[in-house]
C-alpha cells in the first residue's frame, strides 16, 4: 500500500485531465482507494497481456476483485458510497469476455501512478519505456516503465467504444423499462390513484423516478464517454501521424544508408483500426444527436470526428518505393504508391492515381490538401496507374512502371547556382470514397526531392545536391530547404554512412580517414586540431574546385566509393585496404618501418584511384616512402589489386606487418591453362621500377639486360620495327617481344606481357609473329 498512500498526498496537485487518465471509468478511484492493498500485492506485471492462456488467471483476478468490492459496499455504513460501489462491481463484468484488459489496465494505471511520483520529486519525467517487474528499479533508482505502444493504445480505444456501446444498450433498456412503467401507471383504475394505502401504486412511482434517475445518469455518462473516446481517438491518431511522418524521415535519410523498415504492415493495421473507430464514434454520435437536437457539444464531436477522418484518409497515402532521386530525362523509372486504406474504398469505378512532376516552389504551395498546381513544368510519359489491391499481401498499390520525363521546364536561376542544384518533385493525385463515408475525398501525396538532369556527365553533381539535401535537411521542413553551413561532425557521420551504403560494406570509415577528408576539404594538411564544430559549406562541399585540382571534395569522394564498390570492396571490408591517409600521418607511421611494408591508400590527386605507398631505399643507404603511380578501375579491370601487389617484388609486407603472400592469397589468380582451340594464355605482369636497384636481377627472366631495361630474346625479331603490329599491352608495351619491360621512373608501373614458350623451329617467321600477337 506504500505506492497508494504517496499518492494520496498527490491526488489534490493533479488536474481532472490527469485524473481521469489515471482513473477510467473502466476503473474508476473508489476501486484503488478501498482496495489499495489487495492491488498493490498482486503480480500485474507478470502477465502477458497478449498471451490468451492467461486468460483463467486473469478472470480469477476480476472475480476476486467483484467479491472484495461487494464485501467493502456491505460494510459501509454510509448509504450512497454502499450503493456506489455495488454499482461500480457490477459494472466490472465489462471485462468478462476480455479480462486480460483489466491487467492492462490495472498494470498501467500503476505504471502511471509511479510516473507521477517522479515526476513529483523532481525526476526527469521522460525516463526510458522498458518492461520490466512491479517495483524493478533501474541502476539510477528511476522507475523503468515500458514503451507506448500504440496497440496497447488502440485497444484501450475500442475498450472505450465498447463500453460506449453498451452504456447505450443499458439505456435503451431502462428507458424501455421506464416507458413500460408509466404506461402501466396510466392503465391503474382512476379511483385508486390518490390513495396512499395502495403500496402498489406508491412502489411504482418510486421505480419510475428511480428509472428516471437512472436514465440521466446513463445519458450523462454516455456523453461523458463520448467526448472522453474523441480525445483519446484525436491522441491515438495524433501518434498515428507522428509515425507516418518518422516512415517518411526514415526513408529520405535512407538515401545516406542509415537504417529502414520499410514494412508498411503495422501503419496499414493502426490505420484500419482507427477507422473503424472513428465509424463507431460517428455512429454513436449520430444515435445521441437524435435524442439531443441542436445540442452545441454534439455537434463539436461530430466537426472533430470529421476532422479527424479526412485527415486519416488523406495522410494514407505513401510513396512505398520513390523514384531514383537522380532522373536523366528520356530514360524509363519506376515508383509505387501505396495506399493503407486500400480495403476500405467504396467498390466501383477503379481509382486512377495520376502523377505530375512540380517545382520546389509549388511543392511548398501543397499546405491545403486537394490544391493540384495548374502550370505544367515537366512532360511526364506514362503518369497515370490505378489502385489495384493484392490479396496475398493484403496491400493496394498503384504501381507506374515506365515512366519517362520528356523534357522538363526550369526555374530562373541566381548567381552560380547550377541546374543540378535545381530540386523537383513528383506530385501524386487522386480521388475515392471510403466505404461508410457520403463524400469523395481527393488525396495527394510528394516524392522525395529529385534532381532532372539531361546527360550523364551531370549524375555526380545531381547526386551532391541529393546527398545534401538528404544529410542535413529537418524534419517537417519547408520544401526542399536545407542549411547552406553544417558542423564537420555531422558531415563525418553523412559520409560514412554513405560510404558504407554505396560500399554494401560494415567497415566505416576511422577517425584517421575523417581526419584526412577533414584536412582536404578545409585545405589544412598541417593541422592537426579537432575539425568536429568546424563549419563546413555546399560550396566547399561541391561547387569550389580543390585546391591545385580540377575537382570538388565530392567528386573525388565518390569516385573513391565508385572505385572501392566495384573493385575493391573485399579488400576494404577485410581491413586491408587504410584508405583515406594523408602524406603527413603516412611518413609518421611508415618511417621507422624496414625495406618492403607498405600500405593501400586512396589517391588524393586522381578521381578514383588508389596506390601503394611503401618504405624503399634511399639517398646514403637511408630510407624514404615511395608512392606507386595509382590504379584506376580500368588499371585494375585488367588486372586485380592482389595481382599486382604479388608482381612487385619491392613490396613484400603489408602494414603493419602482415606478409602479402598469406594476407593478399584469395585475391591471386590462378596460372591460365592452354586454351582448347590451341590459343596460349597470356598474363599481364606489374613491374615498378626494374632497374632500382632494390629490384634483383636474379627475379629477371633469362637473357636480360638489367641495365638496358630491355630483355633479349635471342630472336631475329627484336629489333622490328613494333608500328608493324598493334599493341595489346595496357601500357603499349609491344607484343612482338614476349617478357618485354621498360625502365621507369619511381612511382610509374608498367605491365608486360608475358607467354608460354613456343617451339619456333619448325614455323613459318610470319606464322610465328601471328602466334607471339595472339
Amino acid at each position: 500500500m506504500a505506492l497508494w498512500t504517496q499518492m494520496t498526498q498527490q491526488l489534490q496537485h493533479l488536474t481532472t485531465q490527469m485524473l481521469n487518465e489515471l482513473y477510467p471509468e473502466t476503473f474508476p478511484l473508489d476501486i484503488r482507494h478501498y482496495l489499495a492493498s489487495w492491488i498493490e500485492e498482486q503480480g500485474w506485471e507478470n502477465f502477458d497481456v497478449d498471451n490468451v492462456e492467461q486468460e483463467p488467471q486473469a478472470r480469477m483476478l476480476l472475480e476476486q476483485m467483484m467479491r472484495l468490492l461487494q464485501d467493502v459496499a456491505l460494510q459501509n455504513p454510509n448509504v450512497v458510497e454502499r450503493v456506489k460501489l455495488q454499482h461500480i462491481s457490477r459494472n466490472l463484468c465489462i471485462f468478462q469476455p476480455q479480462p486480460l484488459d483489466l491487467v492492462r489496465t490495472v498494470r498501467d494505471m500503476l505504471r502511471k501512478e509511479k510516473k507521477v511520483l517522479l515526476s513529483r520529486a523532481g525526476m526527469h519525467p521522460n525516463f526510458q519505456h522498458q518492461p520490466m517487474h512491479q517495483g524493478t528499479l533501474a541502476s539510477n533508482n528511476t522507475v523503468q516503465l515500458p514503451r507506448d505502444d500504440p496497440k496497447i493504445d488502440v485497444d484501450k480505444l475500442v475498450l472505450k467504444v465498447l463500453e460506449i456501446q453498451n452504456c447505450r444498450q443499458t439505456l435503451y433498456q431502462l428507458q424501455e423499462e421506464l416507458n413500460w412503467e408509466k404506461q402501466e401507471a396510466e392503465s391503474a383504475p382512476g379511483q385508486n390513484e390518490m390513495d396512499p394505502q395502495n403500496s402498489d401504486k406508491v412502489a411504482r412511482q418510486n421505480r419510475i423516478k428511480q428509472l428516471e434517475f437512472n436514465c440521466s445518469i446513463c445519458v450523462k455518462k454516455r456523453l461523458q464517454l463520448l467526448q472522453e473516446a474523441v480525445c483519446a481517438l484525436e491522441h491515438c491518431q495524433s501518434c498515428l501521424m507522428h509515425r507516418i511522418k518518422s516512415w517518411r524521415w526514415e526513408q529520405h535519410r535512407a538515401t545516406i544508408g542509415l537504417h529502414f523498415d520499410d514494412n508498411l504492415g503495422p501503419l496499414q493495421t493502426w490505420c484500419e483500426q482507427l477507422l473503424g473507430v472513428n465509424g463507431n464514434l460517428r455512429q454513436e454520435v449520430m444515435l445521441v444527436k437524435e435524442d439531443h437536437r441542436g445540442d452545441l457539444e454534439f455537434h463539436t464531436l461530430e466537426e472533430s470526428l470529421e476532422h479527424l477522418l479526412q485527415t486519416l484518409i488523406q495522410s494514407s497515402l505513401l510513396v512505398d518505393k520513390q523514384p531514383p532521386q537522380v532522373i536523366k530525362t528520356q530514360s524509363k523509372f519506376s515508383t509505387t504508391v501505396r495506399y493503407l486504406l486500400g480495403e476500405k474504398i467504396a467498390p466501383g469505378k477503379p481509382v486512377l492515381l495520376k502523377a505530375q512532376i512540380i517545382t520546389e516552389a509549388q511543392a511548398r504551395n501543397l499546405g491545403q490538401q486537394g490544391i493540384v498546381p495548374n502550370e505544367n513544368v515537366g512532360d511526364l510519359i506514362n503518369s497515370t496507374a490505378i489502385l489495384e489491391h493484392n490479396t496475398s499481401s493484403k496491400s493496394t498499390c498503384a504501381t507506374f512502371r515506365n515512366m519517362s520525363i520528356r523534357k522538363i521546364k526550369r526555374a530562373d536561376r541566381k548567381g552560380s547556382e547550377s541546374v543540378t542544384e535545381e530540386k523537383f518533385a513528383l506530385l501524386f493525385t487522386t480521388e475515392l470514397t471510403i466505404t461508410g463515408c457520403e463524400k469523395p475525398y481527393t488525396i495527394q501525396t510528394i516524392s522525395l526531392p529529385v534532381v532532372v538532369i539531361v546527360h550523364g556527365s551531370q549524375e555526380i553533381n545531381a547526386m551532391a545536391t541529393v546527398v545534401w539535401d538528404c544529410a542535413f535537411s529537418e524534419p517537417n521542413r519547408i520544401p526542399f530547404v536545407v542549411p547552406e553551413r553544417v558542423p564537420w561532425k555531422q558531415m563525418c557521420d553523412a559520409l560514412s554512412s554513405k560510404f558504407m551504403s554505396e560500399v554494401q560494406t560494415d567497415r566505416a570509415l576511422d577517425r584517421y580517414n575523417l581526419h584526412f577528408l577533414a584536412q582536404k576539404i578545409f585545405d589544412q594538411p598541417d593541422i592537426s586540431e579537432d575539425y568536429s564544430n568546424m563549419p563546413v559549406s555546399w560550396a566547399q562541399f561541391n561547387k569550389e574546385v580543390l585546391p591545385g585540382r580540377n575537382f570538388t571534395f565530392w567528386q573525388w569522394f565518390e569516385g573513391v566509393m565508385d572505385l572501392t564498390k566495384k573493385c575493391l570492396k573485399e579488400y576494404w571490408s577485410e581491413g586491408l585496404i587504410f584508405g583515406f591517409i594523408g602524406k603527413q600521418h603516412l611518413h609518421v607511421i611508415l618511417q621507422n618501418k624496414p625495406h618492403g611494408i607498405f600500405l593501400l591508400r586512396f589517391s588524393d590527386s586522381e578521381i578514383g584511384g588508389i596506390t601503394i605507398a611503401y618504405v624503399g631505399p634511399g639517398d646514403n643507404g637511408g630510407r624514404r616512402i615511395q608512392n606507386i603511380q595509382p590504379f584506376t578501375k580500368k588499371d585494375l579491370d585488367s588486372v586485380g589489386l592482389g595481382d599486382r601487389i604479388l608482381d612487385i617484388n619491392c613490396i613484400t609486407h603489408v602494414y603493419p606487418d602482415l606478409p602479402k603472400q598469406e594476407v593478399f592469397k584469395k585475391f591471386f589468380t590462378a596460372p591460365s591453362t592452354p586454351h582448347p582451340d590451341g590459343y596460349l594464355p597470356f598474363k599481364l605482369t606489374t613491374v615498378v621500377n626494374p632497374g632500382d636497384p632494390s629490384t634483383s636481377s636474379q627475379n629477371m627472366p633469362p637473357q636480360a639486360d638489367p641495365s638496358s631495361g630491355i630483355y633479349n630474346m635471342g630472336s631475329p625479331f627484336h629489333n622490328m620495327n613494333p608500328e608493324m603490329f598493334p599493341s595489346h599491352s595496357s601500357r603499349a608495351t609491344p607484343p612482338y617481344m614476349p617478357d618485354h619491360t621498360m625502365s621507369v621512373p619511381e612511382s610509374i608501373f608498367t605491365s608486360t606481357i608475358q607467354s608460354n614458350p613456343v617451339d619456333m623451329e619448325d614455323m613459318d617467321p610470319m606464322d610465328m609473329i601471328l602466334q607471339i600477337c595472339q
